[in-house]
This record gives C-alpha cells, sequence and structure tokens, in this order.
C-alpha cells in the first residue's frame, strides 16, 4: 500500500482541508503507486502563507551564519539520504539512475553554496562626498516568496529557489508539480530534521488551478519564483506583477547547436547527442536542434543516427540508458510532433515509434528520434517537444547557421561545435540565449552562475543561481550615517 503524505505548515504535517488526495505512478511501470499527495486547495495555500508571514520577521532577524548553519545541516541530511531520494526520484520522474544521483548530489550542493553565502552577504560600503559620513547599503530580504517548481528537476530547482530565498532571510510557500512531488517533499523533510524554525518553509501540493490564484495574488506574498511552461509562466508573471508582486519566471526553450565546417565532428555528435538524449530530452535546456555545415551534414547525421541507435531505453532502476517520459500526457505529445513532422516532410531517420517492447509496454517510454532534412520554419523546428526528438538542420555557412539558431522565439541556451576561435567569438556575441558555449552540450550548468534566457526563455528580470540568485530574494537599503 502506497504511503500518503501530508503538507508542511508552520512546522507540521497536516492533511489539507479538501479532504482529497492524487496518486502518482512510477513512469517506467504505471502499474506502480508510488505515493498518494495530499490536493489542496486555496484555504491551505493561505493558510501557508499566513504561517509564512508570521515567521518572516523572526527569520530575517535571525543572524546570518545562524540561517547558513541551518542550510549546511539540511545538506548533511540529504547526503546521509542520498541513496533513498535518487530512487524516489527515478520512480516518481523517471531518470536514469547516473541523472537522479547526479541531481540530488546537485541540490546538497546548492545548499552547501548557499549556507556559505549567508555568512557574506549584507551589503556594501561607498565613499561618501560628504565629511563625517558613512555611505554603506543594508541587504534586507523581499519577505515572504511563493516557490512554483517543475516536475522535470524535482529536487535540484526547488533546492536553487529555497536555498538562496533562505540564506537571504525570506520565508517560503514551495508547490511542486504534481506529477513528481515526491522529491521536493523530501527536500522539505531534510529542512524540518535540520532544524528550520516553524513557518519558514512551508509546503503544498496540489493543481495549480486550485492553490495557483493565492500564491500569486495573497496581500502576504511579496513575490514569485516560477519554472515552468511558457503559456503558464506568462501568465503566472501578469496576475503576480498585476498584484504588485516581484516576480521571476524561467521557461522554455529551443536551443540549438551549430556545426561549423571545421568541427570535430565525432565531437559533435557527443555534444549533440548528450544535449539531445539526456534526462529523455525533458529539460529546458536540452539541444532540440542540431544545425550543421552542409560541408559535414552526411558524416554528422550518419554519427547522431548511431548514438541514438545505441542508446538503451529502460527504467532507472534497471540501468537503462534513458528513461520513460514523465507522463502520458508528454508521451503522447512528443508522439503527435513525431507525426506532425513527417506530414511537414522531414526525413525520419532514427527512432519515431514508442518503446513498447516487453515490460517497457507498462512505461511511457519513446525511442531516440533524429529528424532530418528539416526545414527552419517546421513546427518541429520551431516549437518546444520536450523529448528526445532532434532536428538536424542544413546551412551552408557560419552566418546561416547563426541566424537560424536565433530565429525562434526561445533563448536559453545555444551551443557551437568549431575549432576557429574567430568563430567562437562571434558565436558569443551574435547569438540570442541567456546561456552561450563553446564546444559543449546545452545541457548543464555551474550552480555559482547565472542562470536564465532571453525572447519567451524567461521574464528577463532576475537570474537564477550563483550571486544573481540572491539577488531576486533582496532588496536594498541604503544608509547615510552623519556622525
Amino acid at each position: 500500500m502506497a504511503d500518503t503524505h501530508s503538507n508542511y505548515v508552520d512546522g507540521e504535517w497536516i492533511e489539507a482541508d479538501t479532504g482529497e488526495t492524487f496518486e502518482v505512478r512510477n513512469p517506467a511501470d504505471t502499474n506502480e503507486v508510488v505515493a498518494h499527495y495530499q490536493g489542496s486547495g486555496p484555504e491551505d495555500a493561505e493558510r501557508a502563507i499566513e504561517a509564512a508571514a508570521e515567521a518572516q520577521s523572526e527569520w530575517a532577524d535571525t543572524p546570518g551564519p545562524e540561517r547558513g548553519r541551518v542550510l549546511t545541516r539540511t545538506a548533511e541530511e540529504l547526503e546521509a539520504r542520498k541513496e533513498e531520494f535518487t530512487e524516489l526520484l527515478i520512480r516518481e520522474e523517471g531518470k536514469a539512475r547516473g541523472e537522479a544521483a547526479g541531481e540530488v548530489g546537485r541540490a546538497i550542493d546548492i545548499f552547501r553554496y548557499y549556507a556559505a553565502k549567508a555568512r557574506d552577504r549584507g551589503g556594501d560600503v561607498k565613499a561618501s562626498s560628504s565629511q563625517d559620513t558613512t555611505l554603506y547599503t543594508v541587504d534586507e530580504p523581499v519577505g515572504v516568496v511563493s516557490l512554483v517548481t517543475p516536475w522535470n528537476y524535482p529536487i535540484a530547482i526547488p533546492a536553487w529557489k529555497l536555498a538562496p530565498a533562505l540564506a537571504t532571510g525570506n520565508t517560503a510557500v514551495l508547490k511542486p508539480a504534481s506529477l513528481a512531488p515526491g522529491p521536493a517533499r523530501a527536500l522539505v523533510e531534510a529542512l524540518d530534521e535540520a532544524g528550520v524554525p516553524d513557518g519558514v518553509v512551508n509546503f503544498v501540493t496540489g493543481s495549480g488551478s486550485d492553490v495557483g490564484d493565492p500564491l500569486t495574488t495573497h496581500d502576504a506574498v511579496d513575490a514569485v519564483s516560477f519554472t515552468g511552461s511558457a503559456h503558464v509562466g506568462e501568465q503566472v508573471y501578469e496576475d503576480a506583477t498585476a498584484a504588485g508582486k516581484r516576480a521571476q519566471t524561467e521557461m522554455g526553450g529551443k536551443n540549438p547547436t551549430v556545426v561549423t565546417a571545421n568541427a570535430d565532428v565525432d565531437e559533435a555528435v557527443e555534444i549533440v547527442g548528450g544535449g539531445a538524449f539526456g534526462v529523455t530530452g525533458q529539460a529546458c535546456t536540452a539541444c532540440s536542434r542540431a544545425i550543421v555545415h552542409e560541408s559535414v551534414y552526411d558524416e554528422f547525421v550518419e554519427g547522431i543516427v548511431e548514438y541514438a541507435e545505441g542508446i538503451e531505453v529502460g527504467p532507472g532502476l534497471e540501468g537503462g540508458d534513458m528513461g520513460p517520459q514523465v507522463s502520458e500526457d508528454e508521451l503522447e505529445t512528443t508522439l503527435d510532433y513525431i507525426e506532425v513532422a513527417e506530414d511537414e516532410g522531414a526525413t525520419l531517420a532514427a527512432g519515431g515509434e514508442r518503446a513498447a517492447d516487453g515490460s517497457l509496454g507498462d512505461g511511457y517510454f519513446v525511442e531516440p528520434t533524429v529528424f532530418t532534412e528539416v526545414e527552419h520554419d517546421m513546427r518541429i523546428a520551431q516549437e518546444e517537444v520536450f523529448g528526445p526528438v532532434l532536428s538536424v538542420i542544413r546551412v551552408d555557412d557560419f552566418e546561416e547557421g547563426v541566424e537560424v539558431a536565433n530565429g525562434v522565439q526561445y533563448g536559453l541556451s545555444a551551443s557551437v561545435v568549431t575549432r576557429d576561435l574567430g568563430e567562437a567569438n562571434r558565436f558569443v556575441d551574435e547569438v540570442e540565449a541567456g546561456m552561450a558555449k563553446v564546444n559543449e552540450k546545452t545541457t548543464g550548468v555551474e550552480l555559482h552562475t547565472p542562470f536564465g534566457g532571453f525572447k519567451r526563455s524567461s521574464s528577463e528580470t532576475w537570474r537564477e543561481q550563483g550571486d544573481a540568485g540572491l539577488d531576486f530574494y533582496t532588496i536594498s537599503k541604503t544608509v547615510y550615517m552623519n556622525y
């Protein structure tokens, strides 16, 4: 019998007022119910927000080093239960074991990083133009923050929102995506074990349509941080800012890798393959488009097809290289895009089917898929698929490659594979993306550097991660001290 998990509000694990729950099934084996979670309503969200508001002043007054010690103890709790949380992530979200373990490790590192930052974040001293005057700034917490997180990185993204928020003295309400809420719950459980004061962190599960409005418009909420689809994120941003909230949204991507005429083609295949098919293509930074110079196009296609066909599709708990899609809806969306691409005239070079042999039929598996002879204006080359589907686009020269790379509504991550330093620098200068990479895959980011996109990939307000990740959660006060 699967466990039923509670919300976490004001330091207590409690059931939702609605009395309703929902189930989460293993996407690799839909016969397995992993757990049940609370189907919360607006009243549950409001209770969590009010608890956060009540706790905020005392947490803000807690010295930074002490807040940092709570974050350090949280990292230690996560480390001690890393294998347990890795398996939970695999069972709820479907990642391959190495990917899931790496994500839990990232959450641990994030809490350690911001634990150290809590010690030295305070403000700056400036030179005054007046005599007998000290001029300095003080960084103060924004207040109560609502954090809405997606299913595809179900512990890392909650960590990179929660840790800087708590380090800077804010209190928080966390609402994870309903497809995989367990890893976020595990993170809150670790914070509870680490001694976070009552009300500082609150956790509510349920549908965004049921709890989203209070999280974005309640009078006690000061800021909203959202990661998810562009369609939902744009509505969240509109609602939050209309209600006078500070808002930060990170959304979709249609990320390119440009392969130039002088690229090492074998290296390009590894870079594109890892970016396109890692985490089942379910990453906002996944490589969706390989934009390849005509002189190396055929060689690249041969290599990437071999790469895709060499991936072992299967459950993460059984050692598969690539796990399932997270849900039936995500699987059907991917299969629909594959059909659209074929109808538009793209050539299916690898994959393209649901993987259903043997026990795979009980999960949401799809074959790694490669389309060639893709035209830049096809839907498969313009719209986010969020599955292991790669479009290979032929271009005549470097200039056309950059033009095609920029010719979409998103701008999150982009990479180039080249042995020409001039091309590398031109790409960095000209590409319209929040992250520009040279001879690296589009996925994978350092936790101490800013993360965010251009165009529809982001609200283009505040960045996440690193020192930039602290800025969203603080407001500066300037002090003139005439002595």
